[in-house]
């Protein structure tokens, strides 16, 4: 199993429509990553619009890619890319960038 770790930045006056938006996750939205393999999936938010993702999958890529195939991540990328800074023309899930592992205590 993959263990993913992400940062991306929410700008300061989108934070507390960010937060009331992930308070009520689509059912569709949810159901997706469920079905193309995103387990223990978390979203933490900083007070500044650090925004930090975790996740576990067998396989990223492939997560990634079923998400990207899905309808209702398409509309969810649309509708969250106004939220982020710095994306330089990409949607948010393409701007998810793994960070290296150093150190893991099973």
């Amino acid at each position: 199993m993959q263990r993913v770790c992400f940062l991306l930045k929410v700008r300061q006056d989108r934070i507390a429509e960010y937060r009331e938006r992930h308070a009520d996750v689509w059912p569709e939205m949810r159901a997706a990553l469920s079905a193309t393999g995103w387990h223990n999936y978390s979203l933490f938010l900083r007070d500044d619009g650090l925004l930090v993702g975790y996740l576990e999958t067998e396989d990223f890529e492939a997560a990634r890619a079923g998400m990207e195939a899905t309808e209702v991540n398409a509309r969810w990328q649309r509708e969250m890319a106004p939220f982020f800074e710095s994306l330089d023309g990409a949607r948010p899930d393409e701007a998810m960038k793994p960070l290296t592992e150093v150190f893991h205590l099973a």
